[in-house]
């Protein structure tokens, strides 16, 4: 603890933002990330407390009160050693978590809390520019063949601990670069690709293969999942080919909206839409994008994935952006003493709300509204929860100009044709259904075939997804070898 009384002298210092006006003109990240000082004043902040909520709170379990100190004594180098050791890829975590770390902040019981995403973000940044991250193959490779199927946060985290227990992996992924939802669904705005593409060349030198292109199974006939496969591999040929099988794949699965007029043109899920631009700005040439160039928009659903549509939209130049979310408006400020070191439930606005959009709480669709097949207007409704259920507020119907909807309501579940493949038992909620403990972890009802991530535990956070990733990786070659010396 290299400050005793920094908590009491220092205030909590936020990372900047570029002007709305000049982000809006580009898809670039537009984070101004802490100087050198405002970094070791915040690790000053931190208490080094003797019980400390934030390891636990983090669910890749970082030792953060240990890198607060390093960078608070400036010792950048081992403050990335510390980190990296927990975490494969901070400089996703760093930009796009939501930090539940910072939520189980001792000082967050009646303070800010310290900033500990912010530190994350600086130490990997200055990782990267000062060349210590390096590929780590391994020393010996036991001749054992693993496939990872899915190539985002939990495939490339189990891949990239695999490959260094000297496995030979290989990871398939359906579309055409690696990522997963990083790649097709984050905005560029606020993770720029070149983070996943560094990292693709590390995992390489250090012996994962990578099919792209891939599609493993089938998808079932007029899915709008992303697909841009160009050949298939079924899941038999992958359980002779391999000596093990983990499956890591999105919960992919859209929630849709089956109200009159769904069929009407100009309503999409979130997830037709957000790929095509970020495919875009990689440079591919994109016929018939979704656009919201001098539309009224309105995203249904209030969480990251419709934030992720109002940024983007105002990006194409909308001509007006509403977010509609079915429960009520959140209090400004959470009940610390009933909530602490939890996740706390308050109101929240990300930076793409701050580039304009009009935002409507406890609201319904009834219908959409259309002219010539495409979507003119939503018929909507105010609602309230009385008894744990939704109620319409009578008289309180009105229509609102529409000619893009965008669906934002969350993900059901994995594809299940994908699980189906392998004839895998999946859970009530349609996962993949498999334990995490200790022993016989990750394993699925089929021999040798894990799952983990979003295709084991459902929809969910990017730390999530590494955390299972790396899991799942020390079950796997505990399963090939007997033992493992992997971190779990």
């Amino acid at each position: 603890m290299g400050k005793i009384t920094g908590f009491l002298e220092y205030e909590r210092v936020e990372e900047g933002y570029r002007p709305v006006s000049e982000r809006l003109k580009h898809y670039k990240e537009f984070v101004i990330g802490l100087s050198d000082e405002q970094a070791k004043v915040q690790g000053a902040r931190c208490m080094d407390c003797g019980t400390p909520f934030c390891n636990s709170g983090c669910p890749v379990n970082n030792i953060i009160p240990d890198f607060n100190d390093l960078v608070f004594r400036q010792d950048w180098q081992n403050a990335w050693v510390v980190l990296d050791s927990t975490n494969n890829y901070p400089e996703f975590t760093g930009r796009i978590c939501p930090a539940p770390c910072e939520a189980a902040c001792t000082l967050n019981v009646n303070d800010d809390p310290v900033g500990i995403k912010s530190i994350e973000h600086a130490i990997i940044d200055r990782a990267w520019e000062n060349g210590w991250v390096k590929p780590r193959p391994a020393g010996i490779r036991t001749g054992k063949k693993v496939a990872v199927v899915g190539s985002g946060p939990a495939g490339m985290a189990a891949g990239q601990q695999l490959a260094r227990a000297g496995h030979d992996v290989t990871l398939f992924e359906k579309n055409d670069r690696i990522g997963g939802l990083l790649r097709y669904g984050i905005p560029d705005f606020k993770m720029e690709k070149v983070h996943i593409d560094r990292r693709a060349l590390q995992m390489k030198a250090e012996g994962v293969t990578f099919r792209t292109g891939v599609m493993v199974g089938k998808l079932p006939e007029g899915s709008k999942v992303t697909n841009w496969a160009k050949e298939t591999v079924s899941p038999e040929e992958l359980q002779v080919q391999f000596d093990a099988v983990l499956l890591t794949g999105g919960a992919e699965q859209s929630r849709d909206l089956p109200v009159p007029g769904r069929d009407l043109g100009g309503i999409h899920f979130a997830m037709e839409f957000l790929p095509l631009q970020n495919k875009v700005n990689a440079g591919d040439k994109i016929k018939g994008q979704i656009r919201a160039d001098g539309k009224h928009v309105i995203v249904i659903g209030g969480g990251d994935t419709g934030s992720d549509c109002v940024g983007t939209s105002n990006r194409h130049g909308a001509l007006s952006v509403t977010q509609f979310e079915l429960m009520p408006q959140p209090p400004g400020e959470e009940n610390r003493p009933l909530t602490w070191p939890y996740w706390p439930y308050k109101m929240r606005s990300s930076s793409s709300h701050e580039e304009g959009c009009e935002r409507e709480f406890a609201i319904a669709t009834k219908e959409f509204l259309g002219e010539n097949g495409k979507v003119t207007a939503l018929k909507t409704v105010r609602v309230e929860w009385k008894d744990g259920k939704m109620v319409e507020v009578p008289n309180t119907e009105q229509t609102l100009a529409a000619d893009l909807v965008l669906l934002a309501m969350g993900f059901v579940s994995p594809v299940a044709a994908i699980l189906d493949g392998f004839g895998i038992e999946k859970d009530g909620r349609g996962n993949a259904r498999a334990t995490t403990d200790f022993i016989g972890g990750y394993s699925t009802s089929v021999p040798k075939v894990f799952a983990a991530g979003d295709m084991r535990r459902g929809q969910s956070l990017v730390v999530w997804a590494i955390r299972e990733g790396r899991q799942a990786a020390r079950a796997v070659d505990e399963f090939l070898m007997g033992f493992s010396d992997l971190p779990r």
